[in-house]
């Protein structure tokens, strides 16, 4: 039983730190042009999550140019952001998904 409430803490305090390694890199990369919840420049992040999958968010942070049109975007103003790893591309994309309407 010990062992279990030891699994559950360790999962707790590694999806705070994906919340906020996903906070931090929107602070940086993405708050000029998204909002977690209101239209901006940009789709809101709440809006996002409830049209995308994961692959599709990381996908377009990487390369919107190659995927805005199957999105349903008539065009991309988006810049892509290649030099972000894929541990951070998927802490970010955890971050936009939990915006999505509950």
């Amino acid at each position: 039983m010990r062992y279990f409430f030891v699994l559950v803490l360790l999962i707790g305090i590694n999806l705070q730190a994906s919340q906020e390694d996903g906070e931090r890199l929107f602070k940086k990369y993405c708050w000029g042009c998204h909002h977690e919840t209101s239209l901006a420049f940009g789709p809101s992040f709440s809006d996002i999550a409830s049209k995308r999958d994961s692959g599709q968010i990381v996908a377009h942070i990487v390369n919107p140019e190659n995927s805005y049109a199957s999105l349903g975007y008539e065009r991309s103003a988006m810049p892509a952001f290649p030099q972000l790893s894929a541990e951070e591309l998927q802490h970010l994309a955890d971050y936009i998904l939990f915006f999505k309407d509950k």
